[in-house]
């Protein structure tokens, strides 16, 4: 049944109506629909608006409507044209003409951002929980790690060498800042727009503040008007959809590179790979391009959302539809990607003896830098000095740690260093003590710091 049309004399035209109607979507929001209007009937009820068998009839009917969501037994209708008429309708049909007393002093305009925000509320935690999921992945693979050696890499050259587990958990912490935006905005939702109407406020004597705390939420909004067209916690939630998908995206895209023949780092599971339908020999990281591929769509409906939001005049407008379309399927591509990625990334196989080749003599010119630094050469002719050794090395084809102490000397006249000890990867790492740096304590300490906070997020 229709929820307007007291002053239209005609019929809606059928592409028109199909064009209007939100319930292919907002079926999702029917549990939520449900259990604000049961809330929004005591409140009704309290001030006098319904009598004692007026309020029992409605959450009778209101309790059975929600059984058959359940249960997935509830008939949408042709005539439903979201997910308020639904309900309004289907509760006329158990009890009749009372049904119609449940929507005074409620406009959809508010009831649709209170569903919302309440879906919100619940889908998040479960967000976050897949989030963590993949970041005790990631904690796994660095403690599993822990022994193997890398270059780093800068503007994807080699920079300096790290340990894997220091690289696993580079991609820990950009999640962690994730999840707190998520945090973040779940205050966002906490605030209740129900009682805003549809512009203006009620003007019967709801208790908005009992109504909130009974609904879950945790403040109420300040301004009809702003709260009935207020979508900030949607956009706040496709950005941090957005930037998670970024974070996911980086590590996918490493992952594909160095699953490459040309780094031979990492090779793939079967179970998470597929072939080519011309070529035997392919193994394609199709979980990870997947993943890397629907960043792009995380970010096109964030850009979305804001666009349409960037046009409206106050108060409530149509146009605010569509915000829901874009929550709904950034979270659904999260959750079908963090899962998989999570169990993809378990299953990578690591090549230690092509980590450790990698690492070019070259990257070790930071530490000769700092090995002069520490013989009383100011840092930036060190600098200056080793990349002149650099030069040396590339113009008379070998590597810098060829060089002999003649040619140091040369650089570097009276100079009485022994540059063979710079030369590994393993004293190279054990220098970078520092809080969040690559020597292997301070990574056990990183470690542990990550699994505090996998802990505190319980």
């Amino acid at each position: 049944m229709s929820l307007w049309g007291g002053r239209f004399q005609g019929t809606s035209d059928a592409d028109a109506w199909k064009l209007n109607a939100s319930i292919d979507f907002d079926q999702r929001l029917a549990k939520q629909d449900v259990t604000g209007s049961i809330a929004w009937a005591q409140q009704l009820h309290e001030i006098g608006i319904l009598n004692m068998v007026e309020y029992k009839d409605i959450h009778s009917g209101l309790t059975h409507i929600l059984n058959e969501f359940e249960n997935l037994t509830f008939q949408y209708q042709p005539v439903d044209e979201d997910i308020h008429s639904a309900v309004e309708r289907r509760l006329y049909e158990i009890i009749g003409a009372t049904a119609g007393k449940l929507h005074t002093g409620r406009s959809r305009n508010d009831q649709v951002s209170t569903d919302f925000r309440l879906w919100l509320l619940e889908a998040i935690p479960g967000l976050i929980n897949a989030i963590r999921q993949f970041q005790m992945q990631l904690v796994k693979r660095a403690e599993q790690d822990i022994d193997l050696v890398m270059p780093s890499y800068t503007h994807l050259q080699r920079a300096q060498p790290v340990l894997l587990s220091h690289w696993w958990l580079s991609f820990f912490w950009p999640l962690e800042r994730d999840i707190q935006r998520l945090f973040f905005t779940l205050q966002e939702c906490g605030s209740m727009p129900l009682g805003s109407g549809a512009a203006a406020g009620t003007s019967f004597p709801i208790i908005r503040n009992e109504l909130a705390s009974q609904l879950g939420f945790t403040g109420i909004s300040q301004n009809s008007l702003d709260a009935v067209s207020d979508r900030d916690f949607a956009a706040q939630f496709l950005f941090d959809a957005a930037l998670c998908g970024v974070h996911l995206s980086k590590l996918s895209e490493q992952v594909v590179l160095f699953s490459t023949a040309e780094f031979g780092f990492f090779a793939l599971d079967d179970a998470f790979s597929t072939g080519s339908s011309l070529m035997p020999q392919k193994k394609n990281p199709d979980v990870f391009e997947l993943t890397r591929g629907k960043a792009g769509n995380l970010l096109g409906l964030l850009t979305g959302l804001m666009t349409t939001l960037k046009g409206l005049p106050s108060t409530y407008d149509k146009d605010l539809q569509e915000d829901k379309q874009a929550v709904f399927q950034a979270f659904d591509i999260l959750m079908a990607v963090l899962p998989v990625l999570t169990k993809a990334v378990a299953s990578l196989s690591v090549f230690p003896e092509k980590l450790r080749a990698a690492i070019d003599p070259s990257v070790f010119a930071t530490d000769l830098a700092d090995l002069l630094v520490k013989a009383g050469i100011p840092f930036r002719e060190a600098h200056t000095l080793v990349g002149n050794a650099v030069k040396i090395s590339l113009e008379s084809g070998r590597g810098i740690h060829q060089l002999t102490l003649t040619e140091w000397q040369n650089l570097i006249p009276g100079i009485d260093l022994d540059f063979s000890t710079v030369f590994s990867p393993e004293v190279s790492i054990s220098t970078k003590t520092v809080v969040g740096g690559t020597a292997p304590q301070a990574v056990l300490e990183q470690i542990s710091t990550a699994r505090r906070c996998l802990q505190e997020l319980k």
